[in-house]
């Protein structure tokens, strides 16, 4: 009964024998198994589907542990079925290999590890924001009330104290991430507010980027809007430069736009490429590349450094899709800068290898789009987060 197959050549990965917290009520239950997800093409899953009470109480006797890889310096799609003998190797700290978190009411939107990686933290649909404990059962130990419409984006401020958020109801807030109040509501956008991002370091400033074709600069110490830097079409992602005195958006026009915080009446930079409106923007660990996602089902690294060649779209990623829903479906950087991962339409979690270009894990289990994928900042652990109401935490190899 413990024992659990996987038919690698039909794509079939059943999720079975995991616990999640509910955020009504704490029941728990086991997972419900997926319907059969997309081809495994190019899969390098370490997805150890296991039983989570058993790793607690040490007692993995009876369960048949097992994982998906790609076949080493394979093609693509010549993935291998490996056996896991019990006892065999983790490489996380969470309590299974997958654990599946359920409490929101409607699609999950953005999902974000704090900075010291004990805390995750997901936005939705149903206008919430829910902290999670990353140990352990990964408990919701507390949600946040107060947009009047669907969170789009949310992100930590670098000290872990203080989360932001933005939203269709015109509006960007900040809320304290240990009392679980909102400390800020920031409104002068007309329309919807798509993104929002804040500076890595120095004074708390935010950037956000809104539907009426404006960024706007806040300072989280000072009431209303410091700046407005106009643009001709409305705005779909922002991201600040590493050291916080540029900031990029991307929009419906397809431009990815670099903007100097002392110009506020045009972009100094602007670079052509995508051929679809961009829906995610990434700044790389150490700040010289530019991760965009778009609806031209690529995903383009950008060269930032001075004196870079004219042509700063150095890499492309493709594997991923979008589709009619167009969301905007988020990127990331892993920690070390060397993978990189992208939301997808085809209920797939996608991580590629950034030197090779290399599509590494392509796993199955959402049963809808995903809309971000999240790095763990300290361990090989992604999150990730679907219009599934569903939010996966999952350990990588080494």
């Amino acid at each position: 009964e413990n024992s659990i197959a996987i038919s690698h050549t039909e794509g079939h990965f059943p999720y079975a024998h995991l616990t999640r917290k509910m955020a009504a009520g704490g029941k728990r239950k086991a997972a419900e198994t997926p319907a059969e997800g997309a081809n495994d093409d190019a899969l390098g899953l370490v997805a150890q589907a296991t039983s989570a009470k058993m790793m607690r109480t040490g007692d993995a006797s009876t369960a048949s542990d097992l994982a998906v890889h790609a076949a080493a310096n394979g093609a693509r799609g010549a993935g291998a079925l490996q056996a896991f003998k019990p006892g065999t190797h983790r490489t996380s700290s969470l309590d299974a290999p997958i654990m599946l978190l359920e409490g929101h009411e409607d699609g999950v939107t953005g999902i974000k590890f704090s900075p010291d990686g004990a805390v995750v933290a997901s936005c939705g649909a149903d206008k919430t924001l829910l902290l999670w404990n990353v140990r352990g059962e990964c408990e919701n130990y507390m949600m946040m009330r107060g947009h009047k419409n669907a969170v789009l984006e949310m992100h930590w401020t670098p000290d872990g104290d203080t989360l932001l958020t933005c939203s269709p109801d015109k509006t960007v807030r900040a809320w304290d991430a240990h009392r679980g109040e909102q400390i800020k509501k920031m409104q002068a956008h007309s329309a919807f507010v798509n993104s929002c991002c804040p500076a890595p370091k120095g004074p708390p400033l935010v950037v956000s980027g809104s539907d009426d074709g404006t960024a706007k600069l806040w300072d989280l110490r000072t009431k209303g809007c410091v700046s407005t830097f106009p643009d001709k079409f409305q705005i779909t992602s922002v991201a600040f430069a590493a050291d916080s005195s540029k900031f990029y958006s991307g929009g419906i026009d397809n431009e990815l736009k670099v903007w100097d915080l002392r110009v506020e009446s045009e972009p100094v930079m602007t670079l052509r490429g995508h051929t679809d409106t961009i829906t995610g923007l990434a700044v790389s660990p150490d700040g010289t590349h530019v991760l965009s996602n778009a609806m031209d089902c690529t995903l383009r690294m950008w060269d930032m450094r001075p004196y870079a060649p004219e042509d700063r779209c150095v890499k492309y990623f493709t594997g991923h899709q979008h589709n009619f829903e167009k969301t905007l479906l988020k990127c990331a950087w892993s920690p070390d800068g060397a993978k990189v991962s992208a939301g997808s339409s085809c209920h797939n979690v996608h991580v590629w290898d950034v030197g090779t270009r290399r599509l590494l894990y392509k796993l199955p289990g959402h049963l809808g789009t995903v809309n971000e994928v999240a790095f763990h900042p300290k361990e090989p652990i992604i999150g990730s987060a679907g219009a599934d109401r569903r939010i996966y935490l999952g350990e990588l190899e080494n």
